[in-house]
């Protein structure tokens, strides 16, 4: 029997690789002559770079960086096994858990170390470059990328515009002639799950910026600011990303990725699935198991389970789900082609002694499992 298992990570306790590996470790206990195949995915978000690293063979890049307040870190971006793709999550440099709660404010925080991030990619050699724009502690549209590669954010005096949100205003010019020649030759994809346009009740600002830091008074000030940097884009660029869907993703990163890159928004899970060829290799599968750190309802809405999932159902195959827990609402993804959920959670315990015991739980879990398939004497074509 083949056996395909194709987990996003456990958040905070397993990558998606160890989740698969256990769970495989486990079904070979039961059943020692099946053939298990484990490929590392991710939705784009959270993981990603290690999942796509793991999966490809890849390598891990280290580099210092500026982050949302403008303090130096170390950043980290993955280059596949290919060693021309580079991946970049931009909350390694510029996400909100890098700053501590009483010190976010999208007023002022920037994406210049994502672009940074960018740079030490094109310096690496990769012209080929995958962003995800999950996290962000900005709401910048991503000008401080933009600054890090050479272009200027000019005001009307032609100096370089400020780091932040509340900077915005001041563009009057965007001179692209100092762009990074490197970045001219490379393709830029962004994995981006939602559609927000970039200005807007939908937008950046409105709906993100108070997760952020903005205080009630700073969200339409940050709007306002968003709209004239559309405009000026529009006018200078010849580019319209105002309402494109997903330009309002990472406080309008998704635009500013758009307007100077040239980038193509995209799903994240169909970027995954498509460099780790996860249709080609399901297609032998009779038994797919997928799964993440929690299923609820809202697993529906581009994770990575019923991505999964409903690339199984393209080929008529059964498809189970694992997590470490099971929230509300997790029976909708029975309508989106999963056909059965399991906890791995196997007694009482707290979630603190689930995280840490996660690869034994998995394992056993696992174990189980393989044990099912034999007493229901699940065959090759998937029938009992």
């Amino acid at each position: 029997m083949r056996l395909l298992i194709a987990c996003d990570s456990f958040k905070g306790s397993a990558t998606s690789k160890q989740v698969g590996e256990a769970l495989k470790d486990g079904i070979l206990r039961a059943m020692p002559h099946a053939e298990v195949l484990v490929i590392p995915v991710a939705d784009g978000g959270e993981g990603t770079v290690q999942a796509l690293v793991d999966a490809t063979d890849g390598k891990f890049v280290t580099v210092d960086v500026t982050n949302p307040i403008g303090e130096r870190v170390k950043a980290s971006f993955g280059i596949l096994g290919d060693g021309e793709t580079a991946v970049i999550e931009m909350a390694a440099a510029s996400g909100l858990t890098l700053i501590p709660p009483e010190r976010r404010n999208p007023w002022i925080t920037t994406t210049y170390g994502t672009g940074e991030l960018i740079k030490a990619a094109l310096e690496h050699g990769c012209r080929r470059i995958i962003i995800g724009i999950g996290g962000s502690a900005t709401n910048d549209a991503g000008a401080g990328m933009a600054q890090a590669l050479g272009i200027g954010l000019l005001d009307e005096d032609g100096n370089q515009i400020g780091f932040g949100g509340g900077e915005l205003s001041r563009l009057c010019r965007i001179d692209m002639s100092g762009l990074d020649t490197r970045a001219m030759e490379a393709e830029f994809i962004v994995a981006c799950d939602v559609d927000n346009p970039l200005t807007g009740e939908k937008g950046a600002a409105y709906v993100y910026a108070p997760q952020k830091g903005a205080t009630p008074d700073m969200v339409p000030k940050l709007d306002a600011n968003l709209r004239h940097f559309a405009k000026v884009v529009r006018e200078q660029l010849g580019v319209d990303v105002e309402h494109v869907p997903g330009a309002g993703a990472a406080g309008g990163l998704g635009a500013g990725l758009m307007a100077f890159l040239g980038a193509k928004l995209r799903p994240g899970t169909e970027i995954v699935f498509e460099l780790v060829r996860l249709e080609e290799r399901m297609r032998d599968a009779d038994l797919v198991i997928t799964g993440e750190g929690q299923i609820d309802s809202q697993t529906a809405f581009g994770k990575t389970p019923v991505g999964v999932a409903k690339l199984a159902k393209r080929y008529g195959k059964p498809v189970i789900a694992v997590a470490g827990a099971i929230g509300d609402g997790a029976e909708v993804v029975h309508a989106h082609g999963i056909d059965a959920v399991f906890s791995i959670v196997n007694r009482p315990m707290t979630l603190e002694e689930a995280m840490g015991d996660v690869v034994h739980l998995l394992t056993s879990f696992g174990e189980q499992l393989g044990r099912l398939i034999l007493a229901l004497g699940i065959t090759t074509k998937g029938m009992v």
